[in-house]
């Protein structure tokens, strides 16, 4: 290992390689990182991470209340007999998302019980933001990646029933947040992984622009690749939907296909994903007569994901809000032009509009159509826009560059807390207190 090489442990609460994008945040990130010369741990509670050689993987096991296939699960009197697990049950049982706040606390137990803190030189939290972060910190850097504010995604399921029930049940839900707010105040450094994102996480959580740095994603670009020998539908679209929240905006692009249905008879659209429980995503379906038009591929491994791709002339993003937005990013990637709302980090990931891809406002499926269709109609700019869109990323979304400015983060707050720990002069007492009583302050 390289003499300025980090000694680094990543945390993630949830690692699943194939569903939503933790698991390929920490498995693509921290592969970078070890080719990058540091020395790489990652601690994850299920479902697991699939790492790559040389990157260590520490199991730190929840309750997993909510696998879905043993979904609220009675946990054992030995398990319950742990007070941690006893708390994470508790809470689930009255409909709050408990997961990240209990991962934080057995990743705090388990650093205090092995000294886990003298092996590491930085503690890196994916977005768990539990209170065990701040115990963490007692004893080294501690810096978190915020890759969205979910403050967004409780505002817009509030906003998509009228059902008090179901808004009693969302508050529930998302109990954990006020916790996190007052957790990522106050950490080392708060990573955003966007400009969007990080003027919303400022706002929305009130963390002091000082101690925020943009550092964007990368693309797996050893799998998202075009496919020349394939051959592209003319009339096929492609979405993703990792989760079927109203956040993606699903219900608008089928609005949309609806639409051009009417005057294309043969457009269709591919959904990577599947359709929520009682999300009311199928009853639309049958409402638009949308049955022949729209296939669910499920969950699949993204080698298929990418032949999905380049058998499709259009992939569409309608989202109402996005941190980043992977889907956009990998469809550039397949040399696929893109048609994406204006949401969040959209616009940074897809770039200048009709470059490699048109953007429209959110929640209008009208201009959604209307973008694809003149797109459909003219095979030779979408040939254009996906060889653009497949420069736009190597030029800006590699796995390397997001390590080397994640690096650069690291640091920062490993030099910071040196500093802090120095002696200081009598003169330079008052100016310290007085910076350490503003920052204190700013986190409350």
């Amino acid at each position: 290992m390289a003499v300025d090489a980090l000694r680094i442990c990543l945390l993630s609460y949830r690692g699943n390689p194939r569903s939503g994008g933790q698991g390929i945040y920490v498995r693509l990130l921290s592969k970078a990182l070890l080719e990058l010369g540091h020395s790489v741990d990652v601690i994850s509670g299920q479902p697991y991470p699939e790492l790559v050689d040389g990157v260590g993987l520490y199991k730190l096991p929840s309750l997993d209340l909510w696998n879905e296939h043993a979904l609220f699960r009675t946990p054992t009197l030995r398990e319950l007999w742990d007070p941690i697990n006893l708390s994470e049950w508790a809470r689930t049982r009255t409909g709050s998302f408990a997961e990240p706040i209990t991962f934080s606390q057995r990743v705090a137990r388990q650093f205090k019980q092995n000294g886990h803190a003298a092996h590491y030189d930085v503690v890196h939290d994916n977005q768990c933001l539990g209170p065990g972060l701040l115990e963490l910190q007692q004893r080294l850097p501690v810096v978190a990646t915020i890759h969205h504010p979910i403050t967004v995604d409780r505002r817009l399921a509030v906003q998509d029933t009228s059902d008090a029930i179901k808004r009693w049940g969302l508050s529930r839900w998302y109990s954990f947040l006020p916790g996190q707010l007052k957790v990522a105040r106050r950490l080392d450094r708060i990573l955003a992984v966007s400009e969007a994102s990080l003027r919303d996480v400022a706002h929305e959580y009130g963390v002091p622009r000082a101690r925020m740095r943009v550092v964007g994603n990368g693309i797996n670009l050893d799998v998202f690749r075009p496919m020349p020998d394939v051959a592209r539908q003319s009339d096929r679209l492609i979405t993703t939907l990792s989760a079927d929240t109203a956040l993606k905006g699903f219900r608008f692009l089928l609005e949309a296909l609806h639409e051009l249905r009417a005057r294309r008879p043969g457009v269709h659209l591919v959904v990577v994903g599947k359709p929520g429980l009682k999300t009311g995503t199928e009853a639309t379906i049958r409402r638009l007569a949308l049955g022949d038009a729209v296939r669910f591929t499920g969950y699949v491994e993204a080698h298929e994901i990418v032949r999905h791709y380049a058998e499709s002339a259009i992939a569409v993003v309608p989202s109402l809000y996005e941190g980043f937005g992977f889907p956009a990013g990998e469809a550039l990637a397949c040399e696929v032009p893109v048609v994406s709302t204006r949401a969040g980090a959209l616009p940074e990931v897809v770039g200048e509009d009709g470059r490699a891809g048109l953007l429209v406002p959110p929640r209008d499926s009208r201009s959604l159509a209307r973008a694809i269709e003149l797109l459909l109609d003219r095979p030779d700019q979408r040939t254009a826009m996906g060889e653009a869109g497949r420069r736009r990323v190597l030029e800006h979304f590699t796995w390397k560059r997001a390590a080397e400015r994640t690096v650069d983060v690291y640091r920062e707050a490993i030099d910071d807390r040196r500093r802090a720990s120095r002696p200081r002069s009598g003169r330079d007492a008052p100016a310290a207190a007085a910076r350490m009583a503003a920052d204190r302050r700013q986190a409350c």
